[in-house]
């Protein structure tokens, strides 16, 4: 099929990790691969290519073990992938997220300088994430991706990350995560928001149309871009014990500091949305997958209910900007996966242990300036579009100790002073996942 005509999903040959929900709890492990030799490599990329076929063949989807790989533009130029092939990228993917970091907010602490080796560099080539609801398949499949790679002399294991996903879906600052995924049109699955309509599949898929109704840029040939998506990986240390303690400096008690903290991120720490339930956490809500994501702002324009510079809201403002045309919301959508590492602060504790913990923050989409880094950059490290341009996401926005928060309340707002920074970038890369045809394409060239 050509790519101009768009079509239906070709589900058989998009790699599980693009698409399809993780299993949850997981146990998982990202790795990341140097190719210094480019037969090699290609080898490496025919192993990969038959599990991640074999795991497309026997419906390993959401509930059985994912092998997900994907290449940075300096991995696509190890592997041999011909300069004219390479330039058809997006300009942000040929550059990195490293060049990026000024645009996105990576400065101070998070700037590249300070992130972890070799994350942002150019010994980054091949990214594999392998996820697993079991802990023995887990590992099984973790050797089997290091045993090809022991196998294959020229490859070189540059770093690894272990990671999780707890039965409650909780990340290290104490909240539910996950929720609010958008439904794809095409995949055949009904969506748990009633009051919104699929996303183009061309939004996340590269070869399909878009919400414009066009195709978006898709790298050459057709087999290498077609059913690829580009995918953000990032490493965020999150400062849980500088959280706790600022909850509890501006609250009169543990009950204050909960509905302080929901106000902040837009929801309860159990998932249920402060658009629903805006006065007291409602566990039975936050754990309902179609109730918790069964809402839309419109009714709270001032953000009595959810404050508009909700780190949620934020993220997806959902209806917010209804009746304004030069705003589409639905085209800054994407799908983002949140993955814990390192063990959670135990609760109570206000004082830093000097543990490495936070989250490994994935986003697959088909525009990477569009989706991921408009997001970032207009509104989660910027207030212009909420009418407080000097208001940053007050979870995960670029704050330096002098931000501010402001609680939409009666009789007047309440406003948070000195907000610090609770979340440091460790590392990232920009990549791009190819289709299983896309990855076979890959193995074989011969140049």
């Amino acid at each position: 099929m050509s790519a101009s005509q768009g079509g239906i999903l070709e589900l058989d040959d998009i790699q599980s990790g693009a698409l399809f929900e993780r299993p949850s709890p997981y146990v998982g492990t990202y790795l990341l691969l140097r190719v210094d030799d480019r037969s090699a490599g290609r080898e490496l990329v025919r192993r990969l290519h038959s599990v991640a076929q074999s795991q497309r063949a026997s419906g390993h989807s959401s509930q059985g073990t994912s092998l997900t790989v994907a290449f940075t533009y300096q991995g696509l130029k190890a592997l041999g992938v011909p300069q004219a092939s390479l330039d058809s990228f997006a300009p942000e993917f040929r550059v990195g997220m490293a060049a990026r970091a000024d645009h996105l907010g990576d400065v101070g602490d998070s700037s590249p300088q300070n992130w972890e080796y070799p994350l942002g560099t150019d010994q980054v080539h091949v990214a594999v994430a392998a996820l697993s609801p079991d802990s023995t398949q887990h590992q099984l499949a973790v050797d089997k991706a290091r045993r090809a790679r022991r196998e294959l002399g020229g490859i070189e294991l540059v770093w690894s990350q272990d990671c999780y996903q707890l039965p409650t879906g909780r990340t290290s600052f104490g909240f539910k995560d996950g929720i609010g995924q958008p439904t794809i049109e095409g995949l055949g699955r009904p969506g748990v928001n009633t009051r919104g309509r699929p996303l183009k599949a061309g939004e996340i898929i590269l070869g399909y149309p878009d919400e414009s109704g066009e195709l978006p840029p898709m790298p050459t040939p057709e087999i290498l871009g077609r059913n690829g998506t580009y995918v953000v990986f990032r490493k965020l240390h999150t400062r849980v014990a500088a959280y706790r303690r600022y909850l509890a400096a501006k609250s009169s008690s543990r009950a204050e500091e909960a509905l302080l903290g929901a106000k902040m991120v837009g929801r309860w720490q159990s998932g249920a949305p402060l658009a629903l339930a805006p006065e007291q956490d409602d566990p039975d809500l936050g754990s309902d997958p179609v109730r918790n994501d069964d809402f839309l702002y419109g009714d709270d324009p001032r953000g009595f209910k959810c404050p508009v510079g909700a780190h949620a809201r934020r993220a997806n403002p959902r209806d917010a900007f209804d009746g304004d045309a030069s705003v589409d919301v639905r085209l800054h959508r994407m799908i983002r996966r949140g993955t814990s590492y390192g063990p959670m602060l135990p609760d109570g504790v206000l004082e830093d242990d000097g543990v490495d913990r936070g989250i490994i923050f994935v986003f697959a989409g088909a525009h990477l300036r569009r989706q991921f880094e408009f997001v970032k950059t207009q509104w989660l490290n910027d207030g212009i579009f909420i009418g407080a341009p000097r208001e940053k996401d007050p979870l995960v926005g670029g704050n330096d100790g002098s931000g501010h928060f402001t609680i939409p309340q009666h009789p007047i707002r309440r406003r948070l002073q000195d907000l610090p920074p609770f979340v440091t970038t460790r590392g990232g890369e920009y990549c791009f996942a190819p289709g299983l045809r896309g990855m076979r394409w890959l193995a074989e060239l011969d140049s």
